[in-house]
């Protein structure tokens, strides 16, 4: 089944310790998109501006992902600029510029409406839902935010986690939004808010996945060398629905392993700046790194 992925399209200036780079391939969708594109067909709906460099949209046409969702429109491409310091934590935005960005309102091309697997990537709630609302039919829909939304578009989030299979956050985003100092009493809170499973993404830590009663966590794959983290939850996101799409039936078993597959993915997207490593690697790379997760978590 084809992934149809919805968020945000960017050129990122990003610091870290291990060097700066200007106006690199970022945003949500781009992370995503090619993250899941090597589990199976994939379908991007975002927008750009008439500066946005070619050079990108024949990258995510050379993985297979189908562009006609992506529309330049006569401007200037969303940036983004931020630091990390050593501890690789939250970066310190420098500037945001939203440009094109700032009046996104897709409309899905017809034949994107029967989509089946649909990523709504941390964009606001208000535009999740009204995309949402364009799909007929879908199997599985998984939803990111941020704290961005969750302290302005709290009552329109939380009516949309209803609507969804697969609520997406992080560990601080879960206690903001909760109100739970607690992890897992946070995720209990949002559970019973309405979402019918539940995600928490934990960084360098992992993540956890809340189904019902059943809880089911993975520790982080050991990495020597960490350039830039940027685009690291998306990465997984799009790695986790990527697995679920091509699987013959999504149960709890595939929901755990899509959780190791996202993790694995997120690991090539740290190793350099932008989409540069996560786009020059193989499904043999990412069974490879499977293969040795299970045995550091095997005991």
């Amino acid at each position: 089944m084809s992934v149809l992925i919805v968020g945000s399209l960017g050129l990122d200036t990003i610091k870290t310790p291990q060097g700066r780079c200007i106006d690199i391939l970022g945003g949500s969708v781009s992370y995503a998109s090619i993250s899941a594109s090597y589990f199976g067909p994939v379908r991007m709906v975002a927008v750009a501006g008439s500066d946005f460099p070619g050079k990108y949209i024949g990258l995510f046409r050379s993985r297979g992902i189908d562009v006609r969702g992506l529309v330049l429109e006569k401007g200037k491409t969303f940036r983004w600029e931020g630091e990390y310091g050593w501890d690789f934590g939250d970066p310190r935005t420098i500037a945001t510029h939203l440009n094109v960005f700032a009046a996104f309102d897709p409309l899905l091309p017809a034949d994107y409406r029967d989509s089946r697997c649909v990523f709504l990537a941390n964009i606001d709630p208000v535009i999740q839902e009204k995309v949402l609302s364009q799909i007929k039919r879908p199997k599985l829909v998984l939803c990111d935010t941020m704290n961005y939304w969750i302290d302005r578009k709290r009552t329109e989030l939380l009516r949309l986690i209803k609507k969804v299979d697969i609520f997406l956050l992080n560990e601080s985003e879960a206690r903001q939004l909760s109100g739970q100092n607690s992890v897992y009493a946070a995720a209990k809170s949002i559970m019973k808010a309405g979402a019918k499973s539940l995600i928490i993404k934990k960084g360098e830590h992992g993540a956890m996945l809340f189904r019902g009663r059943k809880v089911f966590c993975v520790p982080a794959y050991l990495l020597e060398s960490i350039y830039d983290p940027t685009g690291a939850g998306d990465t997984f996101a799009g790695g986790f629905i990527g697995y679920l799409a091509a699987s013959p039936k999504i149960d709890d078993a595939a929901m755990r392993r899509a959780v190791v597959y996202g993790n694995i993915m997120a690991t090539f997207t740290v190793e350099a700046f932008s989409v540069n490593r996560l786009a020059a690697i193989n499904r043999k790379d990412i069974e490879r790194r499977y293969r040795e997760f299970r045995k550091l978590v095997t005991f």
